[in-house]
């Protein structure tokens, strides 16, 4: 079994600009793989690193958790036996490590296996591998921001996240007026806010937004005040979603059992995964409350991770216009068209790996 690290910096063509209230403007997505070449098959997962916005986790630092982790765990062994009995250094590891190694041992199970991850998964044969998904409008200036509109519109997708809580509540409130006048009720409109807003500012800005029809607002407040969510949740007149409060299966189950009517984004960077999300996705069903499997701005194999669980787990909603645009991308194979992302009908995530276009960090014996 050979085993390595790359890494590569994913940037996007067209001049989109990543930028959200939370992260400020990112240049591009410095992303970590994980190859697992057994002579026979070879699998691949996907992490990004420099997400210290979300996850506190400073870039280097998770690169060296994943040298040590990865040096501790025997890939040689049967994939499916180590999902269902994780080693301990697996354990231990942070979230992002968790997601990397995770990825890579179901690319590998389900290529052994010789079915499409989804189908591993356990979805019926007869199951599709494309699903329709949102685009997301970062800040920027309105001429960028209605081109943007219009060039996902014309490609096909009917569903647009406003990134908010950068700037005022007016400017935010002019920007969702721009797309409603521009394309109608028949443009399902969500809004963003990461976190931004206090939660006075809160009741007044989803007060403020109200008018305008949306599906909901994600991350109204900060992590961390489950009261104050619950306030906001009981008297908000657009439906919440929360995605930076959603760290752990902790917050899984509060949600699942708060009642109120909050809904939950899960991402695997954030759970640790695929097994995971696909958990919390099943426990929060069972609870009949909605949820989104989502992602960062991620590249490829992390996007089709992703797809495949929303693809095993039906979604209410999903956001996976991650590798969307990218230009150099070393993983290939998804495409994006008439509002949906598709993965090629092959064993595992089915893309294709190309580790030249990637920058070796480490091969383990």
């Amino acid at each position: 079994m050979r085993v390595s690290l790359h890494r590569a910096l994913l940037t996007y063509g067209g001049g989109l600009v990543l930028h959200t209230a939370a992260s400020g403007r990112v240049a591009g997505l410095d992303t970590l793989y994980l190859r697992l070449d057994d002579g026979e098959t070879i699998a691949v997962g996907e992490v990004r690193l420099n997400i210290t916005y979300l996850n506190d986790l400073d870039a280097d630092d998770v690169l060296a958790e994943t040298v040590a982790v990865v040096e501790a765990l025997d890939f040689g062994a049967d994939p499916a036996a180590l999902l269902a009995d994780l080693p301990a250094a697996f354990r231990a590891a942070s979230a992002p490590v968790r997601m990397l190694i995770d990825g890579a041992l179901h690319d590998r199970a389900a290529k052994r296996a010789g079915l499409p991850l989804v189908r591993y998964l356990g979805a019926p044969a007869a199951a599709g591998l494309a699903r329709a998904t949102n685009q997301t409008l970062f800040v920027s200036t309105d001429e960028v921001f209605l081109a943007q509109a219009e060039a996902y519109v014309a490609r096909g997708f009917r569903d647009l996240k406003v990134r908010i809580g950068a700037g005022d509540i007016a400017e935010d409130l002019r920007r969702v007026g721009l797309l409603r006048a521009r394309f109608g009720a028949a443009l399902k409109i969500a809004a963003d806010a990461n976190g931004a807003w206090s939660e006075d500012a809160a009741r007044a800005g989803l007060d403020a937004l109200a008018p305008y029809g949306l599906a909901y607002v994600e991350q109204p407040v900060p992590p961390g005040d489950w009261a104050a969510l619950d306030r906001l949740a009981r008297v908000s007149p657009v439906p919440l979603m929360l995605d930076e409060s959603v760290k752990d299966f902790d917050d899984v189950a509060r949600i699942a059992e708060a009642g109120n009517g909050l809904m939950a984004h899960l991402k695997l960077v954030k759970l640790g995964g695929i097994a995971p999300a696909v958990e919390a996705a099943r426990r929060l069903a069972a609870a009949g409350v909605p949820f989104m499997i989502g992602q960062m701005n991620e590249g490829g194999l992390a996007t089709a991770a992703a797809l495949h669980a929303a693809l095993a787990t039906g979604p209410r909603f999903a956001e996976l216009y991650g590798a969307d645009g990218l230009t150099n991308d070393p993983a290939s194979g998804l495409s994006y068209a008439e509002g949906r992302v598709a993965a090629p009908d092959a064993p595992g995530f089915g893309l294709n790996f190309d580790a030249n276009a990637t920058h070796l960090i480490k091969e383990f014996s």
